[in-house]
């Protein structure tokens, strides 16, 4: 039977240490988080990262917008917020609404004040190798978790499903700096690889691995979080069948979505911490 990665155990620990940090500032940081529309899951999201902050002593401030805020409105505020010194981390929620693009308000984010490390800056800095001003929060929450079960990833065989530019390609490129082997798998991928992988990784929000298909005594973190057809909240690996068969796995949910939230407010306090230097 699999051993636990447990996300919320690690947490807990981790914020403690940095409310203990948070708590020695003068002046806090300060976060800002930008919600456009009405989108539930967001505005769920949103909130534990208000919460949290507000725990550890950060300062927390949400701005919220209709769904047909222009574009142009969008990037002059976030243009205001660069502007402002006492603003240390801007996070723009996503998704947002069709008629805003993506891109355009991610480039518009100073990269000193990248809290998810979205930015083009910070994304050609991990992967060209060099040091990024914080790395994105998912994958660093995974590095984190990983790190504090001690599983080495040098010379592993690491699967990676799913190349989303939130989890999947940045997190496989921190794997290769990392010195693992990588293969990335996709919707276009045979998944029969995943039997050769020494640990596994599956950002994909649809329930695709069963325990069958993994190599015994392999690693196995679970980023997919959905609901099935009977409102259960599920992730992308069957865990009953997987836990017979791994080393570790992480469940859903405890596992990596406590760690993300944790990365969060790990990046807004190494960006004021630059910032002071």
């Amino acid at each position: 039977m699999a051993q636990i990665l447990d996300g919320k155990k690690l947490r807990e620990k981790l914020l403690a240490d940095l409310k203990q940090k948070i708590d020695g500032f003068q002046i806090k940081p300060t976060l800002v988080v930008i919600l456009v529309g009405e989108n539930p899951a967001s505005k769920i999201y949103v909130n534990n990262k208000k919460k949290t902050a507000e725990e550890l002593g950060i300062n927390s401030q949400v701005i919220n917008y209709p769904a047909n805020i222009s574009e142009k409105e969008l990037l002059s505020k976030i243009e205001e917020l660069n502007n402002d010194k006492n603003v240390t981390a801007i996070l723009v929620q996503l998704p947002l609404p069709e008629h805003i693009s993506k891109e355009n308000v991610i480039n518009a984010i100073a990269p000193a004040k990248d809290v998810d490390g979205f930015t083009p800056y910070n994304f050609g800095k991990l992967f060209s190798g060099e040091e990024p001003t914080v790395y994105p929060c998912t994958p660093k929450g995974i590095l984190l978790l990983l790190d504090e079960y001690g599983i080495k990833l040098e010379g592993k065989h690491v699967v990676v499903v799913g190349r989303s530019n939130i989890v999947g390609r940045p997190l496989s490129q921190m794997l290769l700096n990392r010195n693992a082997t990588v293969t990335v798998c996709h919707s276009r991928s045979n998944l029969d690889i995943i039997k050769t992988a020494d640990v596994v990784i599956s950002a994909v929000g649809k329930n695709i691995i069963e325990g069958e298909m993994l190599k015994l005594g392999s690693v196995v973190v679970d980023v997919g979080i959905f609901k099935d057809e009977n409102g259960k909240t599920r992730g992308d690996v069957d865990f009953e069948s997987a836990s017979q068969v791994a080393s570790y796995i992480s469940p859903v949910p405890g596992g990596v979505g406590p760690m993300t939230i944790t990365s969060l407010m790990l990046n807004t306090v190494e960006l004021f911490e630059q910032n002071l230097s």
